[in-house]
């Protein structure tokens, strides 16, 4: 991977929301990225793809639904930097919210009776 591309992709702030939430939670599929971030569906999976082709994300499908991963193939100056990225902007918006958002996401809905 050369750097100058890596770069590139994430400079991207949709970009790097996305990578930030894969790197605290591992894996997650298109939903739970729209849900966190408030983006489209459409913007999202169009943001994956270009992490997919520039290789920092790999994608597995299980049924309908397509999970992201960061690749395992990411050079470890690479890691470090999404990393360091995500320890730097996490208290920041609007990733904090999106920590937010998608800790919602997680807890379980209570019904009125």
């Amino acid at each position: 991977m050369e750097p100058d591309l890596f770069f590139k992709l994430i400079g991207d702030q949709t970009r790097l929301r996305c990578l930030a939430l894969l790197i605290a939670h591992g894996e997650l599929c298109v939903c739970e990225l729209v849900e966190a971030t408030g983006d489209s569906q459409p913007k999202i999976s169009r943001h994956l793809a270009l992490l997919r082709a520039g290789g920092v994300v790999d994608a597995r499908r299980q049924g309908q639904w397509i999970f992201y991963h960061l690749s395992e193939t990411l050079p470890s100056w690479a890691l470090t930097s999404l990393q360091s990225a995500a320890d730097g902007t996490c208290k920041t918006a609007p990733y904090v919210d999106d920590a937010k958002r998608f800790r919602r996401l997680a807890e379980p809905s209570e019904l009125v009776a």
